[in-house]
């Protein structure tokens, strides 16, 4: 199963990170073209790979890490998704005036799923910093990761990668449950726990 990401800013490039640490090759894409990316290339090694926008969306499990302005054009060359795996990392708030995206009264992710008909969304990685989340094990436990969506099948796949990358994971429900780990406006994000045996 290939793993590919669109957006390489902090939170993209830390999951970028956790998988080349746990030997997986990635993909990387961003708006700025595959040359753009060599530094960051060199700096994770050999697994990771610098792609087009386009190839990077044709992966079984595309993570979404874009600034929540930008998605829209992103993603829209993207497609058909025939049902593969987006796991959606985005939070309707971004730098630097933090002010939040009027939804609507929608979760987050219910309107990105809207933007990519046939995909099989999936929200985590999320609602920890970068900082945390480059750092699956910690004060002797597993940090927790949550993640919401629709589709069982998909869901059990990022579940099954989450646990490999060392967290731990909680299924939140469905994508309207998957509101209480947005930021802003849920209690779970930043929460920093952790999973003892």
């Amino acid at each position: 199963m290939n793993i590919s990401i669109i957006g390489a800013g902090a939170i993209g490039t830390a999951i970028a990170r956790l998988l080349t640490t746990a030997g997986l090759q990635v993909s990387i894409a961003n708006s700025r073209g595959p040359d753009s990316l060599a530094p960051l290339i060199a700096d994770l090694g050999p697994l990771a790979h610098a792609v087009t926008v386009q190839q990077a969306s044709l992966a079984d499990i595309v993570f979404l890490a874009v600034n929540w302005s930008k998605i829209p054009v992103a993603v829209q060359q993207l497609g058909p998704w025939n049902g593969r795996v987006v796991v959606d990392t985005n939070n309707p708030i971004e730098a630097p005036l933090f002010k939040p995206f009027d939804l609507g009264g929608q979760s987050s992710s219910a309107l990105v799923a809207q933007m990519l008909p046939g995909a099989q969304l999936v929200k985590a990685f999320n609602h920890l910093a970068p900082a945390l989340l480059a750092n699956p094990a910690t004060e002797g436990g597993k940090r927790v990761l949550f993640y919401s969506g629709e589709h069982p099948q998909a869901k059990q796949i990022v579940a099954d990668l989450i646990t490999q990358l060392g967290f731990f994971g909680i299924d939140l429900g469905g994508l309207q449950q998957g509101e209480l780990a947005q930021f802003p406006g849920g209690p779970l994000p930043g929460l920093n726990l952790v999973k003892h045996d």
